[in-house]
């Protein structure tokens, strides 16, 4: 009952009226359905009750904790540890349950099941979970802290979402959205928006939906990018300082998986830079099965399953692959940047660029953690992005 109660608080936490009553009475529901099958059932068939309903409620209590992690104690973060600790000692009781009279051998085997169980559940809905409901990031500091001119704007989405940002007039008639990655803010980008402006390039700095000062519902596997960009693309066209011809979007991890993606329904979208881009779905991991074998094959079958439950927790579709959309973008140029200490990203970036190898090229950073090309390799970043977007969008600069 402390499980089931916990997770219910939890999924009242936001969304739409509907949406919150549907959540609330399927968590509800599914608790007292549980309650009644105990009462009815006794010895194993109660135990594996107990145990599956344990095991889910610990799971979407997990996906959780990062409000915990990040925002310190809450109603929430309480009611995620809650149902974390009561759902784990329900499914160890119900396996207790349920190996009670076996012999030792059997009484150890039921509690590795039970704990394998917990593991592949927890890796499937967890991350799912913990994606749709996203501890919103603060903003931090603004363009002033570099030095730089900017004005602080408002963008309005298809779906009605308004997007809060800077932008950075430029100088040489392109623009470029830049976008942060998932559980940041605009403000972490700052850094590369100084490089960009110092060039002349316009800049609009957004904060994703959800994070920030921007209103909707996070969305940490960036499934929303399309809209938001859209957005953004939008605004620069009406800018009289941006040519529509010369527009780039760069975005860092989850912000360049969105740059990636957005490159296929946008055809003002001339040049993309992603740094630390892997996968928002599982059909950007399909190269996993020819790096690591069974391994591989297994992980993307688990991620597909990730998929469904994750799209069964936003409104948001599972969105186009990064390599399928490079390959439909054929006016489109990428520059993808690997860091060199994540082999994950380079294996992603090796599978996109081989689609459209005249198009992408992928630069892996030496001794580079995620995201930390500009901060790893100043001057080597700084070259090659700059001489990449001056020769996709102004049509000079070195021929890479």
């Amino acid at each position: 009952m402390t499980a089931g109660v916990a997770v219910t608080v939890l999924v009242a936490r936001d969304g739409s009226l509907g949406s919150r009553a549907f959540r609330v009475v399927a968590a509800a529901g599914t608790t007292l359905l549980s309650i009644a099958a105990l009462q009815r059932w006794n010895g194993r068939r109660g135990g594996r009750c107990a145990t599956a309903f344990g095991i889910l409620t610990f799971t979407v209590g997990a996906g959780f904790l990062p409000h915990l992690i990040k925002n310190g104690l809450s109603v929430t973060s309480i009611a995620a540890a809650i149902a974390s600790f009561a759902g784990l000692g329900t499914a160890i009781a119900g396996s207790v349950v349920t190996a009670a009279g076996r012999k030792p051998v059997g009484r150890v085997a039921s509690m590795l099941v039970t704990l394998f169980a917990t593991a592949v559940v927890a890796w499937v809905v967890s991350p799912a979970v913990m994606a749709t409901n996203v501890p919103r990031p603060q903003i931090g500091a603004n363009p002033a802290s570099k030095g730089l001119r900017y004005e602080s704007v408002v963008l309005a989405t298809s779906d009605g979402v308004h997007l809060a940002a800077w932008y950075l007039p430029g100088t040489n008639r392109a623009g470029i959205v830049l976008l942060h990655g998932a559980g940041s803010t605009r403000s972490s980008v700052l850094d590369q928006a100084a490089v960009l402006a110092e060039h002349g390039f316009g800049v609009l700095l957004v904060d994703a939906r959800g994070h920030g000062e921007s209103g909707g519902r996070a969305m940490d596997f960036g499934w929303y990018g399309d809209r938001d960009i859209e957005a953004a693309i939008r605004f620069l066209t009406g800018r009289a300082d941006v040519d529509s011809a010369r527009i780039g979007v760069m975005g860092m991890s989850m912000g360049g998986e969105e740059a990636l993606g957005a490159s296929a329904s946008n055809a003002l979208i001339r040049a993309v830079v992603a740094e630390g881009a892997t996968a928002r779905s599982a059909a950007d991991e399909a190269w996993l099965s020819d790096e690591f074998g069974w391994r591989g094959v297994v992980q993307e079958q688990i991620e597909r399953v990730q998929d469904v439950v994750t799209d069964a927790l936003t409104s948001a579709s599972p969105p186009i692959s990064n390599r399928r959309a490079v390959e439909m973008s054929t006016t489109t140029r990428y520059l993808i940047i690997a860091a060199g200490e994540e082999p994950d990203e380079i294996h992603a970036g090796e599978y996109v660029a081989a689609v459209a190898p005249d198009r992408v090229e992928l630069w892996t950073v030496a001794g580079s953690g995620h995201t930390e090309g500009l901060a790893t390799a100043p001057e080597n970043w700084e070259r090659r992005v700059i001489n990449f977007l001056s020769s996709a969008l102004l049509g000079d600069g070195p021929d890479w």
